[in-house]
């Protein structure tokens, strides 16, 4: 094949050149947000190989919400919530709370400086960075990245190691997922069907070990 039958057309050209043009400036602008510790302002595309999907600005509303709500009826400053797997929640709920960390396999979430904390779901809680973490969270919203049975115990585990025991636990999930879950946490399925901004081909549901539907349908 001859060269010029692989050069792209003037039009093409200037929509790729564009495109590059954007994401360019998008990571411009996320690096000097980095550079000023502008954290909550940040905004991370989501990486489906990591199968990374946002949730919907209503949801992460509505989570915002049971989470002011927990706060007044917890009134304690202390109070630590952790994020695990969920990062587009961590916006709405930082503007609330300020004790908040999310536990990510993504290094991308480093940006976040002390609220972020690095977590393989395949290590369990035996890594080493999470020993320092046992039982030191009041709450804990979850939402494992992939449907497996494995992964789901292994979350699990980690859950049980993170939470406090009077500790409360949301976890988000599609629900082919509900038999491996509740046999391992006591948590049952709620009303309240959280949302993505893309639309999942899997059934998505929340669990918790308290009423959170209280919490929402007021």
């Amino acid at each position: 094949m001859e060269d010029e039958d692989l050069s792209l057309s003037p039009g093409t050209l200037a929509i790729l050149n564009e495109f590059l043009k954007e994401k360019a400036d998008r990571e411009r602008a996320e690096l000097e947000k980095i550079k000023n510790k502008n954290y909550k302002d940040l905004h991370f595309q989501e990486d489906w190989q990591l199968s990374q999907f946002w949730y919907s600005c209503e949801t992460t509303d509505v989570f915002g919400k049971v989470v002011k709500q927990l706060l007044q009826a917890a009134d304690d400053a202390s109070f630590h919530i952790a994020l695990l797997s969920c990062p587009s929640l961590y916006k709405s709920v930082k503007e609330i709370h300020d004790t908040v960390q999310i536990f990510e396999y993504d290094k991308r979430f480093a940006a976040f400086g002390e609220d972020f904390v690095f977590y393989d779901f395949n290590e369990g809680c035996e890594a080493n960075n999470l020993k320092k973490f046992s039982h030191q969270y009041d709450l804990i919203i979850a939402d494992p990245p992939f449907l497996s049975e494995e992964c789901i115990v292994n979350m699990c585990k980690i859950i049980e190691f993170l939470l406090k025991p009077s500790g409360k636990v949301i976890f988000c999930s599609g629900v082919l997922v509900e038999p491996w879950l509740c046999s391992y946490l006591p948590v049952k399925k709620c009303k309240y069907q959280p949302q993505h901004e893309r639309n999942l081909g899997n059934e998505f549901a929340s669990y918790a070990n308290f009423d959170l539907d209280h919490y929402i349908i007021r």
